[in-house]
């Protein structure tokens, strides 16, 4: 086959696809349209009760819209599942209409019949024509997942559905009926939708507990299909050896990117190039391959490791994003199709030009000396030079001071502490004047030259400003561990409060200031920014890359899932990660 041939066949292909989602997103509309516009939606009923069949999947009401919807969904993320159920589906709706036309005479006579008979047929041939566009795989356990669900899913709804008629019925003569009889009522109903309730004297269910019955069918209909088409959760894990490779490159790259050593995560993944001179880190939430900051190694060898990597999220039907990309990360990103969004600023001080004279530093200076004044002190160390017994001292106070039980941070948090193998980071202990241990902080390396915050912890009983004295020592004492740049916290969206309170700015950029402001009662996000705008940092803006603006709600749960903001239902609180000593 010549290559043009090849691009042709290629483009009738991308075509045949995108007809399918669309045809799907508008039987969605129209069922959805139809549920709220009462005289449209008993057209359709009507239609469907008489000699006349509508199109694939446009039944009318909301219940039809949810399921056209879940399958326009899973078309468009390219799911090979979705494809094979809607073209067994529509296969087998298309031989009835083709019979239909056959065996029936006043059947071809209706305009409508042929209308539906042509549409059903193209959908059909588009889902044929673009078979190659659906190459997503599902997980190998979905069809078992998908059965438990099933079953699981019947036993319990219908023993609901047995207690509500049970509760509920208004038989003069009900104490005819046994449990037995009202929960077969309820798994006919569930099952069917409708029962016929001749067959089950003694029970007359309201309409609203049948109503009821059929919306738990419907969200366990959805619960199974949510089963079948589940995407891999996730892949394997970096080994032993795919860290000492990092652990490489970052020696020999790891001046590039201050959130590098972030890479060195154990609960990411990690794909590299075909070279293996860089790796793309990684992590599967909520079917988003989220990547953080920028790949590590050679920047000549990144195209190969994002290529790879969009790879595999295509194949899997992942949405690729990455978070906390730098400017030139997010360039090498934007060239392979993705968009950039600006996320905010990382906040670096230059330890050599960093100084408390002067008026600007005026009030930071009062409160630097309000507490060495007090009496407390800093101890900078490396954690290779830290004895076990302290660590494991260090390590309890850590998650004795925790803020909640969830570990937060996944872009620029390394998610241990005290392990062997992060040696070169830097811990400061801070103590009272009476030698009690009241805060800590721990960087992590940035290159050969360079700190970037990782962790802060604090006893709340502790002096006001604590957390501001300890990382002003750091700075002032950088020689002691050979620093010249410290990265600190990451400030979002701080171009928006910054502009916002300047004079001239418009309504625009006012109003989204007063949302951020609003907003940051719960999330600290503008509170951040001046912690950190007190120090004169040199700001280095940090960018959010996605393939599709339509993902983007889905990728702002995944990262906030990621970073602890959100857990998944259900976790237990046994299962939450603890800065545990982790030894491999």
């Amino acid at each position: 086959m010549s290559p043009d041939e090849d691009r042709t066949r290629g483009r009738w292909s991308q075509r045949g696809a995108a007809y399918a989602v669309w045809y799907l997103r508008a039987v969605t509309f129209i069922n959805f349209l139809s549920a709220v516009w009462v005289s449209f939606g008993q057209d359709i009923r009507r239609h469907n009760v008489a000699e006349f069949f509508t199109p694939y999947l446009l039944t009318a009401g909301f219940a039809s819209g949810v399921f056209s919807l879940f399958f326009a969904v899973t078309m468009r993320r390219r799911k090979r599942a979705a494809w094979i159920l809607n073209l067994v589906l529509s296969g087998v709706f298309l031989l009835l209409f083709t019979v239909a036309m056959v065996v029936a005479p006043e059947f071809r006579g209706h305009g409508q019949n042929w209308f539906s008979f042509a549409v059903t047929l193209l959908f059909v041939a588009a889902l044929i024509v673009g078979r190659k566009e659906f190459y997503a795989k599902g997980d190998r356990s979905n069809p078992k997942l998908a059965a438990a669900v099933a079953l699981g899913g019947l036993l319990v709804t219908s023993l609901l559905a047995g207690l509500l008629v049970t509760v509920a019925n208004t038989a003069q003569d009900s104490h005819h009926s046994t449990f037995l009889d009202r929960w077969r009522y309820g798994v006919m109903r569930l099952v069917s939708i409708a029962a016929e309730e001749d067959r089950f004297p003694g029970i007359a269910a309201p309409n609203w507990v049948n109503v009821v019955i059929n919306v738990m069918s419907t969200l366990l209909l959805l619960l199974v299909l949510w089963a079948a088409f589940r995407s891999v959760r996730s892949t394997d894990l970096i080994t032993s050896e795919d860290e000492e490779r990092l652990r490489g490159l970052l020696d020999r790259q790891g001046d590039r990117d201050s959130l590098g050593y972030f890479a060195l995560r154990r609960d990411k993944s990690v794909i590299w190039s075909p070279t293996g001179k860089a790796a793309v880190t990684y992590r599967v939430v909520g079917g988003v391959s989220l990547a953080s900051a920028d790949p590590i190694g050679d920047p000549e060898a990144w195209p190969g490791a994002i290529d790879l990597w969009l790879a595999e999220a295509r194949s899997h039907g992942w949405a690729p994003a990455v978070m906390g990309a730098s400017e030139e990360g997010g360039t090498i990103y934007a060239r392979h199709g993705l968009d950039a969004l600006e996320l905010g600023d990382e906040a670096i001080v230059d330890t050599g030009e960093f100084t408390l004279e002067g008026r600007a530093m005026r009030t930071v200076r009062q409160a630097y000396n309000r507490v060495k004044r007090a009496g407390y002190t800093v101890r900078i160390r490396r954690h290779e030079d830290i004895p076990e017994d302290e660590m494991d001292r260090l390590l309890k106070l850590a998650d004795d001071w925790r803020d909640g039980e969830t570990e937060r941070g996944f872009s620029m948090a390394l998610g241990r502490l005290g392990d062997p193998g992060d040696g070169r980071c830097v811990m400061l202990e801070c103590t009272d004047a009476d030698g009690e241990l009241r805060a800590l902080l721990s960087f992590v390396p940035w290159g050969t030259k360079g700190l970037s915050l990782d962790l802060m912890r604090r006893d709340r009983d502790s002096e006001n400003g604590l957390m501001e004295f300890m990382v002003l020592e750091m700075v002032q004492r950088a020689k002691e561990v050979d620093v010249t740049q410290v990265s600190l916290n990451f400030a979002m969206f701080r171009s928006v409060f910054e502009r916002g309170a300047r004079l001239g700015a418009g309504p625009v950029l006012r109003l989204w200031r007063s949302l951020l402001s609003f907003f940051s009662r719960w999330w600290q996000i503008e509170s951040l920014y001046r912690a950190n705008a007190k120090y004169r940092p040199i700001w280095e803006p940090r960018y959010m890359l996605f393939e599709k603006s339509t993902d983007l709600l889905r990728i702002g749960i995944a990262s906030a899932r990621a970073e602890g903001f959100l857990e998944a239902p259900g976790l237990p609180k046994w299962l939450n990660r603890k800065h545990l000593e982790t030894k491999r």
